[in-house]
């Protein structure tokens, strides 16, 4: 069997399929489909070709393996077309599915104004589907009063809750504390 790659440089996708089209089948004859998926039954090979050609299409060699093989007249171009299609699709589909999680580091000293801008960029974070961590470095006497950042965290949450829920609770993991909000929002 002869192998044809086609390859679409620009979307950097390249499909392998086995197909043998028109001058290159050479087997006698051949169970024919026409174009609009009727059995001609078997023909020869030649005839089924000038039925191809005379219609404009393409005579495509399906399945070599059967016997007499499988051959469809069809607009190989078209063909090749939907299949990179239905891969871009498949692509596109997978990459939606892809949830990031994006890190926002907050202070247990944290200002108002300061806490708001970090709230809005974590409400975009969420708004397009993505999971944000929350997290607090604890520096020096700050590990002896864990609670106070827990309470920043808490206040943090009341800022983005209309686009989130909570997934992880906040809690003291070394010398930071973390929490992760899930997106609530449909893409």
């Amino acid at each position: 069997m002869l192998s044809t790659l086609f390859f679409c440089l620009r979307e950097g996708i390249i499909i392998n399929k086995d197909h043998i089209i028109n001058d290159q089948i050479r087997v006698k004859e051949v169970r024919l489909i026409g174009e609009n998926g009727d059995q001609l039954g078997v023909v020869p090979t030649n005839s089924a070709k000038e039925m191809a050609y005379g219609a404009g299409l393409d005579l495509v060699l399906i399945a070599a393996g059967g016997n007499p093989p499988v051959a469809k007249i069809m607009d190989y171009g078209r063909f090749k077309y939907e299949q990179i299609k239905k891969v871009k699709e498949q692509k596109k589909a997978q990459k939606e599915k892809i949830v990031e999680l994006k890190e926002i580091w907050l202070s247990a000293t944290i200002d108002t104004n300061d806490m708001k801008t970090k709230a809005n960029n974590a409400n975009k974070f969420l708004k397009a589907g993505d999971k944000v961590r929350a997290s607090i470095k604890l520096k020096g006497r700050q590990m002896a009063r864990p609670e106070i950042a827990v309470k920043v965290m808490e206040e943090f949450f009341e800022l983005v809750k209309e686009n989130g829920v909570m997934e992880k609770q906040p809690n003291l993991e070394g010398r930071s504390i973390s929490m992760i909000i899930a997106s609530n929002v449909k893409k």
